[in-house]
């Protein structure tokens, strides 16, 4: 993992996106029941053996489980194999203080914006502007934008009008009819940062985490879309009153594509590992298993 660099002059632009890691120290298991290390290794790899290498990594919150130095530590080592820039994003499982201190080289990280010290920052990749807002409630699980956050993205938005734009956040700001997630999803702010969008309309996507799901939604005149995590996914419930339950559904990752030519960003779904046979495959009539 490298310290980010700015992007290159390609027409196309690739950013990937992993989000919701849950990493906890080695051998520990996150939530007492899933190793989430090996499911990012194999996400790592899977970015690593795109045809088209990224011009970046974003991670969109809940790197850690607890936001401990060690899970830190650990993480750092998973993530050492990309060779490509990664930007980091706190959630709600993360400690954004600690964050700092267990990755010093990321000096986009190190400012902060306002007296807490959220973690907001504006980076170029390739032809895209990556806004990173942070949503964090210290010792919460929802999030939330106050006047502070949403002013710094107003201001960041009249600078690099006629850009494309990602703005990218962990706490979705929309509801997603998975009653105990939208119970803890963002809870300030999300009206006033959808009309901030609308006055933007080179806002190509808002790209969030917290979800464990790919869910896509229209936006201020946009789409705005949550990712499926490395590891264990929320299950798809929609009833009002479902439990709050995962299942460890086919993990995947987010490949957001800016076409110069077309102008405009495509996203893609990416599964994450690999998938081998046998499939019943037909060659000149015959099923080949």
């Amino acid at each position: 993992m490298t310290t980010p660099t700015t992007g290159n002059d390609s027409p196309t632009t690739f950013l990937v996106q992993l989000t919701d890691l849950h990493i906890r120290e080695p051998g520990r298991l996150a939530y007492g029941r899933i190793d989430t290390a090996p499911y990012l290794e194999r996400a790592v790899q899977s970015v690593l053996r795109l045809p088209q290498p990224p011009d970046a990594v974003v991670i969109t919150g809940d790197l850690s489980d607890f936001g401990r130095a060690a899970e830190y530590e650990h993480l750092a080592r998973l993530l050492a194999p990309l060779a490509m820039p990664v930007y980091l994003m706190p959630g709600n499982h993360d400690d954004r203080d600690q964050l700092r201190r267990s990755f010093p080289s990321h000096a986009y990280m190190a400012e902060g914006v306002g007296k807490a010290g959220f973690v907001q920052y504006a980076v170029r990749v390739g032809a895209l502007r990556l806004l990173a807002l942070d949503t964090c409630v210290p010792g919460a699980s929802h999030g939330a934008l106050c006047a502070e956050r949403l002013g710094w993205l107003e201001a960041q938005l009249d600078a690099c009008r006629g850009e494309p734009v990602v703005i990218a956040m962990h706490h979705p700001p929309f509801r997603t009819l998975i009653g105990h997630m939208d119970d803890i999803g963002l809870l300030e702010g999300a009206q006033a940062l959808e009309a901030l969008v609308a006055r933007h309309p080179n806002v190509e996507r808002v790209i969030c985490g917290h979800l464990h799901r790919a869910i896509d939604v229209r936006f201020g005149g946009t789409i705005a879309s949550t990712g499926p995590a490395p590891a264990h996914q929320v299950c798809l419930d929609l009833a009002p009153d479902a439990a709050s339950a995962w299942t460890l559904e086919p993990p995947g990752f987010r490949v957001h594509a800016w076409s110069a030519q077309d102008g405009r960003l495509v996203t893609h779904l990416a599964a994450s590992g690999r998938f081998e046979g046998p499939y019943p495959f037909h060659d000149n009539g015959a099923l080949i298993d």
